[in-house]
């Protein structure tokens, strides 16, 4: 099978002086696109270079709604001007998402634009019952957690009716585990500072169990970062969100154990050793495991 090599031809699409001067990009998709590009390659008929198709255009508007999510959580971000960082995130994911079509439309792959548009579709109505969850209080960290996860496989989720169905319920499994994992992971870097914390898993569970004081503080963002840090200190949040890191871990080693066949074998546990590089790269050298 070639190489997975999604990531460098993303580049071209992604890569802008502009954006990177001014603006910080959410992290491409990686363990989940690799995980699909095995999937299609090894049970499907779309093959490789269909494989190699739609993982690009999948990640490619996985980013683009990443990037517009993080919209209102910019502050002090390179080049010291949060109004344009903002700007330049509506423009990036409007910019990101729209090559799926061009892509798809240019190989007349049309019945995949259809599939691609009907999740993005599901995925916005999943984020409103989110967001009104959310807006409403109604939300404990756990919950947010597992929603979160859901709303980051949904995408994917669109190619497992080309999978062949002796794969299909490994797909499944494993896609479960890498998006848990790669969702966790941006949680721990999100929990660095308040403002970034702002409305994700570390500001559930704070709020789960926090003071009166601790809350009022809270929600009315007023926390400085010392501030913050003995909060997440004091609830256990990176603890947690670690636990639950080497918990995915374990599930995908599981899941691994069971896959007879060779090559598959030797490409899913190449996928998960390039997601655990990932991670010593962000310096979280704590869930190496």
């Amino acid at each position: 099978m070639k190489p997975y090599r999604i990531p460098q031809l993303a580049k071209p699409y992604t890569d802008y002086d502009m954006i990177q001067r001014h603006t910080e990009l959410p992290p491409f998709s990686d363990g989940r696109g690799h995980l699909l590009y095995i999937f299609l390659s090894h049970g499907s008929p779309v093959g490789i270079k269909g494989g190699e198709l739609f993982t690009l255009v999948t990640g490619l508007v996985q980013l683009g709604l990443d990037t517009h999510e993080c919209i209102d959580r910019v502050q002090d971000e390179p080049g010291g001007d949060p109004m344009r960082s903002r700007q330049l995130k509506v423009l990036a994911g409007d910019y990101f998402s729209s090559w799926f079509y061009h892509l798809l439309a240019k190989r007349e792959q049309i019945e995949m634009v259809g599939i691609l548009s009907t999740a993005i579709a599901d995925l916005n109505v999943m984020k409103a019952h989110l967001y009104s969850k959310m807006k409403g209080m109604f939300l404990s960290a756990e919950q947010y957690l597992r929603h979160t996860v859901q709303l980051n496989m949904r995408l994917f989720l669109s190619f497992t009716p080309m999978i062949e169905e002796p794969l299909a319920e490994l797909w499944e499994k494993l896609l479960a585990e890498f998006s848990q994992y790669e969702t966790v992971l941006l949680e721990l870097r999100r929990g660095g500072d308040p403002v970034n914390a702002m409305e994700g898993y570390c500001y559930w569970k704070v709020l789960e169990s926090a003071t009166e004081d601790e809350r009022r503080l809270l929600q009315d963002q007023e926390l400085d970062l010392k501030d913050w840090k003995k909060l997440m200190m004091k609830y256990k949040c990176d603890s947690l969100l670690t636990d639950k890191l080497h918990g995915s871990l374990r599930s995908i080693q599981g899941l691994l154990q069971g896959v007879k066949e060779e090559n598959l074998f030797a490409e899913l546990n190449a996928a998960l050793d390039r997601l655990l590089q990932h991670m010593k790269i962000s310096g979280q050298a704590a869930v190496e495991g």
